[in-house]
């Protein structure tokens, strides 16, 4: 008898317990259990970015006789100041139009497709079906590089431009889809109508109220497409061919390149310039590739993290008060 009631006793504080915690809140042992996976999944994001700059700290030589460490075995700057003193003004060249051009690309993705995907959601637009499936179906098709360089260079004639770094990438039919969900499904019907009844005309309920609320996903697309040009490699390798217009990650890679060139033609060379391919052999290359990933990625990953109270905001917009 007295089993069965501490039994019951026992069933009872878990019942207590778990209206204690709350319908959507996990036990302690759950969450420790996601505590442990998130720290494994911070730690497998940060140990090859700390791996990375330590490496391009490492003097070449130690970086190829002891190999990659959370710290460096020789401590040295000579892969920043060979990236500096061999690129010269190219690199401060190719960081202005790499900024510009991401700045200016972010700025017309984020209006253009703001702007196109905002009518798709409404349901009173009556083509709205026709211009989603225009927006879709240039989705299903890539008409190929020749087709692409004919149209940038000959009807667009952004070759050996600026533009040619960022306009191509200034639209997404993709991100148009995005923003269409994501208008529709965050913005509710009852408070564009409620300013239609004050009054409000389309363009001043566009940008006081809709846009005000669509920041979290406007912020989205901002970040992925600023962060697509900014890597990009492709059009400036395709368009330009005037230096003054090469953006960061095209002038490194030919830097990179010219290092590559230059040391096997020291290997080659043998014997009889011995002493012009030690100078060479002494070129950093490891350290010089870790270098170049940190000057490339430092600015978008010192920006992200203003871009997180957007996402975090986004989780919560349009979801039932209580």
């Amino acid at each position: 008898m007295m089993i069965g009631n501490s039994t019951r006793q026992n069933t009872d504080d878990l019942i207590l317990a778990k209206k204690a915690r709350g319908v959507n809140e996990l036990s302690p042992f759950a969450n420790s259990i996601w505590h442990v996976v998130l720290i494994l999944g911070c730690l497998a994001s940060v140990v090859p970015l700390w791996l990375v700059i330590a490496a391009s700290f490492t003097q070449e030589q130690a970086l190829v006789k002891y190999g990659y460490g959370f710290w460096p075995k020789d401590f040295s700057v000579s892969a920043y100041t060979f990236l500096l003193r061999s690129g010269g003004g190219s690199i401060l060249t190719a960081y202005k139009n790499t900024i510009v051009a991401t700045l200016s690309g972010t700025f017309l993705c984020v209006v253009s497709v703001g702007l196109y995907a905002y009518p798709l959601s409404r349901p009173d637009f009556k083509l709205r079906s026709f211009f989603t499936f225009f927006a879709f179906f240039s989705m299903l098709f890539n008409a190929g590089t020749v087709a692409y360089y004919m149209l940038g260079a000959q009807i667009l004639h952004i070759n050996n431009t600026l533009w040619a770094l960022f306009l191509p990438m200034s639209f997404s039919a993709y991100w148009v889809i995005i923003m269409r969900t994501f208008y529709r499904t965050n913005i509710p019907d009852a408070v564009i109508e409620s300013a239609r009844i004050d009054g409000a005309g389309e363009w001043r309920t566009l940008t006081k109220i809709v846009l005000r609320l669509a920041i979290p996903g406007l912020a989205t697309v901002g970040l992925f497409a600023a962060v697509g040009i900014w890597n990009n490699y492709f059009n400036c390798l395709l368009f330009v061919n005037d230096r003054k217009y090469y953006n960061l990650q095209y002038t490194i890679a030919e830097i990179l390149k010219s290092i590559q060139f230059l040391k096997e033609m020291a290997s080659a060379s043998g014997a009889a310039s011995a002493a012009s391919s030690m100078s060479i052999g002494d070129m950093p290359s490891e350290s010089f590739r870790m270098a170049m990933a940190v000057v490339v990625m430092g600015p978008i990953v010192l920006a992200y993290p203003f871009f997180q109270k957007y996402f975090v905001k986004g989780l919560t917009i349009g979801a039932v008060k209580g």
